[in-house]
């Protein structure tokens, strides 16, 4: 019989701790609503928080649609970047209408403005890549620096990379090498390295060096003519900007020569191809003895052969 009534004594005991537990949380909870809300609520207090949410979400919506309008006017910016400008324009007003309405309800609103400065310091720092990169890309399209399209060279970490631009947004340019590959260049590095836009100007200069063995058929002029007759009859070659040749050396057994010619931007490895083959063949027939080839400069570090 003691020990039937020691245990239920013990789950009497129990039963009484855990409803003096229920009773604390309940006085907790209560006390934090009180102290969120210490001098009580009114209706007007009501109403006007509503108010004031309501007025932050209309405010919110029509800032919205305003960043994308503007965003449109505004050359250079794309859509991700327009989207993501308006979406936070968008919630940070709607944030300051909840805001208005707690204050409006009498709440305590420090611990929550203290959390947001949190919060926000912490964003700050671990999204400071993804900052520098968005702003940093608002500052490429609104400029203009760069378009869809266009060829473009920047330094890479093993020397000069060159591709197409496929794609502009808020991280990145992409684009697309002559081999195939895609590179997803940062817009901070685009912005702070050294860029150069091949297809801006609308031409571009392709250089072919030109050594031909002396001969006593033809002088030097001839042979000039005759190399800039058969570069300007090459599909590609601009007629605005006429192929022109300097000399480089001249020796007792040939004649060092640089073939310049202009082109589009983006077909210089065909249109060099066809120029070295039609002016070797041009040489050939004028009867000189010719070495035609692009314009090779010496790798980086490295001292250039001997002639």
């Amino acid at each position: 019989m003691s020990v039937v009534g020691t245990g239920e004594t013990r789950r009497a005991c129990l039963s009484d701790e855990v409803e003096e537990r229920g009773a604390d949380v309940e006085r907790t909870a209560i006390v934090t609503l009180g102290d969120l809300f210490p001098e009580g609520l009114s209706g007007w207090q009501i109403v006007l928080a509503l108010l004031s949410v309501l007025i932050g979400w209309l405010l919110s919506r029509l800032a919205r649609k305003g960043v994308l309008k503007l965003a449109a006017r505004t050359p250079g910016i794309s859509d991700s970047v327009s989207q993501l400008a308006a979406r936070f324009t968008q919630y940070a007003l709607l944030l300051v209408g909840i805001g208005v309405g707690l204050a409006f309800l009498g709440a305590n609103v420090q611990p929550l403005l203290a959390m947001t400065v949190i919060a926000a310091i912490v964003l700050v720092l671990v999204l400071r890549g993804v900052a520098d990169n968005f702003a940093a890309g608002v500052l490429i399209q609104s400029r203009q620096s760069v378009k869809i399209g266009e060829e473009i060279g920047i330094d890479g970490p093993d020397g000069v990379i060159r591709g197409t631009v496929q794609e502009l947004n808020g991280r990145s340019v992409i684009l697309t090498t002559v081999d195939g590959r895609t590179v997803h260049v940062p817009n901070a590095a685009l912005l702070t390295g050294v860029l150069v836009n091949d297809s801006r100007h609308g031409a571009r200069r392709s250089d072919v060096d030109i050594r031909i063995a002396r001969s006593t058929g033809l002088d030097l002029d001839d042979a000039v003519t005759t190399i800039t007759d058969a570069a300007s009859g090459v599909d590609g070659v601009h007629a605005r900007e006429h192929p022109t040749v300097r000399v480089a050396a001249i020796s007792p057994t040939r004649w060092t020569l640089t073939l310049q010619v202009w082109h589009h931007p983006l077909h210089g490895s065909a249109v060099i191809s066809d120029t070295v083959r039609g002016v070797a063949e041009a040489l050939e027939a004028s009867g000189l003895h010719a070495v035609v080839m692009p314009q090779q400069g010496p790798p980086p570090l490295v001292p250039p052969e001997p002639f």
